[in-house]
């Protein structure tokens, strides 16, 4: 059911932003403060007891799965391709349905061999949704900002849109939106009901001039909501979100070379900062005046 109002347990961090065990992670990010978490498939497929036991660490771990990442170059294939990857969609599914997530994320194409007709699309990931449904889980579409053919998430709700499946909805990455400059005025032209998952994360640049500097900045300098120079962008999505009616989840997807030789409780302790900068400052302002008693509650002020 969703949320009738922001507190700091809308907010979780992805296992993709420490180094170390897959167990140790998750006791740095309960310890921190968290509730949830974002799950990376190479975490569980890693983990030295196999997937079974990553399942069954995650779930006693009493932390809720925010989603399971992440399946790529998806939609857009034909004959051999198309069918190796339902074979991937089909084993990530189902790791996704054995950790209790109910969130699969899913990157837009980068392939040179996938097609730009968005009917063609829109088709392929209408069948992925299909598959999802007897499992429960929803598919969240993201925009990846160097994707072939979908590379903006206003353009990504279009195919969600052509798609028309209850389970298909689509995935926000902060990161993305600002490195493209989509501007934040389309988000009023998706339904906050079909937004299944919001993923945040700053950097230290304003401008990124090339899409290799794009790719590199995304996968190794990304840094914490409020470390970085978006700080008043980030706060202005979060603003825009929740005014429009989302109530869903916001993961900490930070990709940093540095985070990576940093103490876990140290790079946790970091993140848990900025769900306090969100949730104590920003959403707060967002909140009507008569649930801030009850939003401070839960956050343990009063």
């Amino acid at each position: 059911m969703m949320q009738t109002s922001g507190t700091l347990n809308d907010f979780g961090m992805d296992t993709i932003s420490m180094a170390g065990s897959l167990d140790s992670k998750l006791e740095a990010i309960k310890g921190a403060g968290f509730g949830q978490v974002m799950l990376s498939a190479r975490d569980v497929v890693g983990h030295p007891g196999g997937v079974e036991a990553a399942v069954e660490l995650v779930r006693s771990s009493g932390l809720r799965v925010t989603g399971f990442q992440v399946l790529r170059d998806f939609e857009g294939l034909s004959g051999h391709l198309h069918d190796y990857k339902i074979d991937i969609a089909k084993a990530m599914l189902e790791m996704c349905h054995a950790l209790g997530s109910k969130v699969l994320l899913v990157c837009s194409s980068t392939s040179v061999h996938a097609s730009q007709d968005p009917q063609h699309l829109a088709r392929d990931l209408r069948k992925l949704a299909m598959l999802a449904v007897p499992l429960g889980i929803k598919v969240a579409y993201e925009g990846l900002s160097w994707g072939r053919t979908i590379n903006e998430y206003n353009t990504a709700w279009e195919i969600v849109q052509l798609a028309d499946t209850p389970n298909l909805g689509v995935g926000l990455d902060s990161f993305h939106m600002f490195a493209a400059k989509t501007s934040l005025e389309d988000l009023e032209l998706i339904d906050p009901e079909k937004i299944f998952l919001v993923q945040l994360a700053d950097f230290m640049w304003q401008e990124i001039r090339s899409i290799e500097e794009r790719i590199t900045t995304a996968r190794h300098f990304r840094v914490f909501p409020g470390e970085g120079v978006h700080s008043q962008d980030l706060a202005d999505l979060v603003r825009r979100l929740y005014q429009m009616g989302y109530r869903g989840d916001y993961s900490f997807e930070v990709f940093n070379d540095d985070y990576q030789q940093l103490p876990l409780p140290m790079v946790a302790a970091r993140a848990w900062k900025s769900a306090q900068w969100l949730g104590e400052d920003v959403m707060r302002r967002s909140v009507p005046l008569r649930n801030q008693i009850r939003l401070k509650r839960a956050q343990g002020f009063i």
